[in-house]
């Protein structure tokens, strides 16, 4: 480390900043303005007792970093454009909350920060302790006490400034997670700011995103100048335009805009900092806000769990018992269609492709969208009020004895971890963790959470075959996820995620009551992200697994034995000459009928056995009746490696081309499940879990890909989750069968 750098001193006015610049500096200081504008400039030289030269510059004091004033505009431009070796930054040890505002700042810039705890014997004269240790553990910074007044750890002050100077370490942002609609934006924007270089010599492209989106003047006009000067007038009108998106959004959605939704995270990471025993001081009961007095049960060590496992419960019945009616209406009108279409069409591949492809396929996924609405509701007002952020608060004590993160209580919510997310943007939402190993850990086992996807398929199954208990077996199996989740997660840290856990910090935003429009909106978005897939991707999907069922076909010599097996009984009961006019059957005796009934549905299971999907699944059966699975749920389970959704419109072919639905007219795949003598409790709580820890979708396996920065870990997800879920459904498969539960 060179003899002389140079440092800057920062903070809220009166926080003691001129005190201590004063007694570092004595009289070797001078003042003047910083160029163009009339705030004051002083600097000065601190002789350190190693013999180093620090320059010190006292920036103006400001509350924040966002560009409000003259003040902020000169701090901020000397920190970019200066880059001192450290900031120390005054903090009010007596007002930490309203100071630690402006740290905040500093650690999402990245700016490398030495915490000065001024005022530290006034602190403690009104009765306020701090751990400064732990304070320092939590934000990733050194943190002194010290009296600039009286001279208190001054001294040992500048010894951790002149130890963090000689690291000389790169410039790490802190990334605090804003929340759903923020949070997505940012990295949007995030991206097509790093693709196109924009402005990032000077910002990183997550700093001047999230200013993008608190609306900072001084960056939206640097943006369009910059623009101009290089041809990139499309961008800068995307992010102008992406922040107007968002705006409305919120607006419409929480009646708020972005630039409150940061301050509120902001100040939420601040909380949930000194709630972990932190600050501790003798409250008057009467100076507790509302919300401390809702946390002080919601998040309390034994009420806490117990009220989350309550409202996770309550959820789940709610879901289940309001939709039941909706989801009926919906499978009587996909089983009218279908009949209406099969009366009226001629018969051939078309008319194979619409109803079995097509009604049986996408009407199966598209029966459980008020299933998915009345879930997303829910998730909705949990949400919205920001009961979630506490839910991750409390599990963070049960995350760290597994080796993980609390942030990473988040990403496993976001990807289904109360029924409902999507894994993609909760492997993205693994950006925030500090530390790589955690990180890892936690986008590999976010998939095993009860997406958007796996839903449908577990309500199949559960309606199918636990119907009179569905609330409490859902339920069960979200804690089951968690539990698997974390045990994996645990497996990963002590094989090959070695290493130490890093500390917890957790935004707590304040109470909100929801509005009902911000409801609708919220719950209809994430629906018709459902409908959207299920009238594009399931449909393409379905119907190319309906030609994989369909074609080559039987051959001829096949077709030719089922003709003759069938005017052998149409012979049988009204002798030869009525075999040769078979077509009648509407004619025949209705006891001739189910013979022939029984010979077509053979013929068209043969002939689904022989296509190219039938061949696929009844070669994994040669493994597959270890866990319970058939050829066709083999198929299903095939097409769940590109969405799992495709399970249901899978099974809902297959069955349909199989020609075992229970009667005419009834298109309920459920239903078939249940009267089907080859399923039963035991093979679908296997077919359960299977389909919960299987391989991530084909986009959650990219999206790992990318975030963990090599294609080894997308093909370690899909055969470590793939191999792990078999042995955890045969294990339970065979040990239901030996306890003669079915099989």
């Amino acid at each position: 480390m060179p003899k002389s750098f140079k440092i800057a001193l920062a903070g809220n006015p009166n926080a003691g900043k001129t005190t201590l610049f004063n007694r570092l500096t004595g009289a070797r200081q001078h003042v003047g303005n910083y160029p163009g504008v009339t705030v004051e400039k002083k600097e000065g030289v601190y002789n350190s007792p190693s013999g180093a030269r620090v320059n010190i510059v006292d920036l103006p004091g400001t509350y924040s970093l966002t560009a409000y004033s003259v003040e902020e505009v000169v701090a901020r431009d000397f920190l970019v454009h200066e880059k001192p070796r450290v900031v120390i930054d005054i903090a009010d040890a007596s007002n930490l909350e309203r100071h630690l505002y402006l740290t905040c700042q500093f650690l999402e810039m990245g700016v490398p920060v030495v915490i000065a705890l001024n005022m530290i014997d006034v602190a403690r004269d009104r009765g306020i302790a701090i751990e400064t240790g732990k304070l320092a553990e939590m934000l990733g910074v050194p943190v002194i006490p010290v009296s600039a007044r009286s001279g208190e750890g001054v001294a040992e002050l500048m010894r951790v400034v002149e130890e963090v100077a000689r690291a000389d370490e790169d410039w790490r942002p802190l990334h605090i997670a804003y929340g759903e609609d923020i949070d997505n934006a940012i990295l949007e924007m995030e991206e097509r700011i790093a693709a196109h270089s924009f402005l990032t010599e000077l910002y990183a492209p997550r700093w001047l995103a999230l200013k993008y989106l608190e609306n900072d003047d001084q960056i939206v006009a640097r943006g369009r100048s910059f623009a101009a000067e290089h041809g990139l007038g499309e961008v800068a009108e995307y992010l102008e335009g992406k922040v107007e998106a968002v705006g409305k959004h919120l607006m419409a959605t929480m009646e708020t805009y972005p630039e409150a939704i940061v301050a509120d995270h902001r100040y939420g990471y601040i909380k949930s900092i000194l709630r972990q025993g932190v600050v501790t001081h003798t409250h008057d009961e009467d100076r507790l806000y509302t919300s401390d007095r809702i946390d002080r049960v919601l998040t309390s060590r034994v009420f806490g769990p117990l009220i989350m496992l309550a409202v996770l419960l309550g959820l789940y019945h709610f879901t289940f018992t309001y939709s039941e009616v909706p989801v009926g209406w919906l499978e009587s009108l996909f089983g009218t269609v279908s009949a209406f279409l099969d009366r009226h069409m001629a018969e051939g591949h078309l008319k194979s492709l619409v109803i079995s492809g097509i009604i049986d396929g996408v009407g199966g996924v598209m029966g459980f969208v008020p299933i998915i609405m009345f879930m997303f509701f829910g998730i909705a007002i949990l949400e919205d009020t920001g009961y979630l952020a506490r839910v991750a608060f409390m599990m963070d004590r049960v995350f760290r004895i597994f080796g993980l993160h609390g942030s990473s209580v988040m990403a496993y919510i976001i990807s289904g971890g109360i029924a409902g997310g999507c894994a993609v943007p909760g492997v993205m939402a693994t950006r925030t963790l500090r530390s790589p190993r955690e990180r890892m850990a936690t986008l590999l086992t976010a998939p095993f959470m009860n997406c958007g996807a796996k839903l449908p398929v577990l309500a199949l199954m559960i309606g199918a075959f636990f119907s009179s208990n569905r609330a409490q077996v859902m339920f069960l199996l979200t804690l089951l996820a968690w539990a698997v989740a974390l045990i994996v997660a645990k497996f990963l840290r002590l094989t090959v995620l070695r290493g130490e856990p890093t500390p917890f910090v957790m935004e707590l935003p304040p109470y909100r009551f929801p509005t009902f429009r911000g409801l609708a909106i919220h719950t209809w978005e994430k629906t018709w992200q459902y409908i959207r897939k299920a009238a594009t991707v399931i449909l393409g999907a379905s119907i190319l697994i309906w030609a994989t069922m369909t074609f080559p076909g039987l051959p001829e010599a096949k077709k030719a034995d089922f003709q003759e097996q069938r005017l052998e009984v149409v012979a049988d009961y009204l002798g030869p000459e009525a075999a040769a006019d078979d077509g009648a059957e509407a004619e025949f005796p209705p006891e001739l009928n189910v013979r022939l009934a029984a010979i077509e549905a053979a013929r068209a299971e043969e002939a689904l056995l022989h296509s190219l999907a039938g061949r696929v699944g009844s070669g994994l059966e040669r493994i597959s009746w270890l866990a319970g699975f058939d050829w066709r749920t083999n198929i299903a389970l095939v097409g769940g490696f590109a969405a799992k959704e495709v399970i249901i419109s899978t099974l809902g072919t297959a069955y349909s081309l199989g020609e075992v639905a229970p009667e005419e007219g009834d298109s309920s795949l459920s239903r078939t499940l249940a009267e089907d003598p080859g399923w039963s409790k035991i093979k679908a709580f296997s077919l359960i879990l299977f389909v919960m820890f299987y391989s991530p979708c084909f986009v959650t396996v990219v999206c790992i890909i990318k975030e963990a920065g090599s294609w080894k870990w997308g093909a370690f997800s899909m055969a470590f989750n793939t191999l792990f879920a078999f042995l955890l459904a045969t294990g339970v498969y065979q040990l239901g069968r030996a306890l003669g539960l079915g099989g």
